[in-house]
């Protein structure tokens, strides 16, 4: 395994308390995220202490962190690193009480050298979470520790309040990180690089240049093991609040003072206190054809699995530039893409029939998948007599770097800047208030859900929305395959 440079973690060791330590994202994520943290060099020593309602002993739990490893870590390793990684993992169940929890973070604490830091992961819904903060208040490790949350955090704005209030009761501000693990991928990380650090593109990334923006992040998973679950969150609460606004926040914002975390949270911040309020006119909401067959799901469910929406940022930036959001379950793709159209040119010059302005504007798309790649399109011309005109693109892809097998997955490089203390790509009780704020009107009189059929890109009227332009997706040109030689 790769050892990484030791100066990008955190100067102490790390105690992890992993609670839902045997859910699915645990198994699928968490665990063999740490394992590859643990390997990479960057955290001085680590423990974990998995902590679940199952009635479990720690050979049984690491029984299962042996097969999450086998059956989802995606890098090389060895069976004596793996090994080694299991014997630190020991458990506590929540019945034991805040006392045996205790012990056990103190057991590992005495094993780690010089002063340890604490990392809780709570890896439980939003009411489970309060249980979980007080359980560590009760056991005494509050102090010295930072907590990472996962989604939702709330429901609405009310419940978010509520939320944050009890959380403070026990925690500081600055001891919460929410966790979105849309940014904790590369490419967002990318955007921050390609518009701050380029002088060819920021003087035109505002509404003098950029006609409108899309942030389109289909799914062709359907709901059939969560469809509980989304029957009291659905496509809103699950997808847009907690990852589209955040994606277009870092698209947004003004630059930061500089590259800390305090300065790009205040940026992030500005742009929600700058969004006008979501209209239900500007909304579609769409269910998938099957949906309510699924079991326990009722014949007259209005959840959405599908939202598409249009929303605006009242700033000197961004004034009269819309900005389309729009995901979905059993879709035609699976993809995640930032398209930023430009405005056209006046095409006087050019001859009828030159091909000008037939495949629509000029766009730098950014792929937010773990391929990171980005794309700029522009017409170009056509070899031979005659003025005609064809879309071209320039594009870039991580693995045209030699780089591709130095990406951190997203929960590994959030769970390493927790550790570090940077909040950079979290979220605050703030920007999370705001967003259900500006939510509200949307989720006090929301539009009629819309049925679709699975493998298509939604309702309809989801053209309506956005005319007089059109959705991105499906693209009219394909991604480069690396495999190919002169592709």
């Amino acid at each position: 395994m790769v050892k990484m440079h030791p100066g990008s973690g955190p100067r102490e060791p790390q105690v992890v308390v992993l609670f839902g330590a045997t859910g699915d994202l645990a198994r699928r994520k968490l665990i063999p995220g740490l394992f590859h943290l643990a390997n990479s060099g960057l955290v001085p020593g680590m423990r974990i202490v998995g902590v679940s309602l199952d009635d479990f002993d720690s050979v049984q739990f690491r029984e299962l962190a042996d097969q999450a490893l086998r059956d989802f870590y995606k890098r090389a390793f060895t069976e004596d690193e793996r090994a080694a990684f299991c014997a630190t993992l020991e458990y506590v169940s929540t019945g034991a009480g805040p006392q045996a929890l205790a012990a056990a973070v103190a057991r590992a604490e005495d094993q780690l050298e010089g002063q340890s830091f604490r990392l809780h992961y709570l890896s439980v819904p939003p009411k489970s979470a309060i249980a979980a903060v007080e359980l560590l208040a009760q056991a005494g490790l509050i102090e010295n520790s930072r907590v990472i949350m996962e989604k939702p955090f709330g429901v609405d704005l009310e419940s978010s309040r509520s939320l944050n209030a009890h959380l403070h009761e026990v925690l500081d501000e600055e001891q919460i990180f929410r966790i979105d693990h849309f940014l904790g991928k590369e490419p967002a990380l990318n955007i921050l690089a390609f518009r701050f650090a380029n002088g060819l593109f920021e003087p035109i990334w505002n509404r003098n240049f950029i006609d409108h923006i899309q942030i389109d992040v289909p799914e062709t998973l359907g709901l059939e093991q969560r469809a509980l679950f989304y029957e009291q969150t659905g496509a809103f609460r699950d997808m847009i609040v907690t990852h589209l606004f955040q994606i277009l926040a870092f698209i947004a914002m003004e630059p930061p003072t500089q590259l800390s975390p305090a300065a790009i949270t205040e940026e992030k911040n500005k742009v929600f206190r700058s969004m006008l309020p979501i209209e239900p006119t500007d909304v579609v909401r769409g269910q998938y054809l099957g949906y309510r067959d699924i079991d326990g799901i009722a014949d007259e469910s209005d959840t959405e699995t599908f939202m598409a929406l249009r929303c605006r940022i009242d700033n000197w930036r961004w004034a009269g530039v819309p900005f389309f959001l729009r995901t979905g379950k059993k879709m035609a793709e699976g993809q995640r893409i930032v398209s930023i159209a430009f405005h056209e040119p006046p095409r006087s010059m050019f001859p009828a029939g030159s091909g000008v302005g037939s495949h629509g504007p000029d766009h730098l798309t950014f792929d937010l998948a773990d391929s990171a790649k980005m794309s700029l399109s522009f017409y170009g011309k056509r070899p031979g007599p005659g003025m005609r005109l064809d879309k071209q693109s320039l594009q870039f892809a991580m693995h045209d770097t030699g780089f591709q097998g130095d990406l951190f997955e997203a929960y590994e490089r959030l769970i390493l800047d927790a550790m570090r203390g940077d909040r950079t790509l979290f979220t605050t009780a703030d920007g999370i208030e705001r967003l259900w704020e500006v939510s509200q009107p949307l989720m006090e009189a929301p539009p009629p859900v819309r049925s679709y059929a699975a493998g298509t890109w939604g309702p309809n009227s989801i053209h309506q929305l956005i005319a007089p332009r059109a959705w991105r997706l499906p693209f009219e040109r394909a991604w480069r395959d690396p495999n190919i030689v002169g592709s």
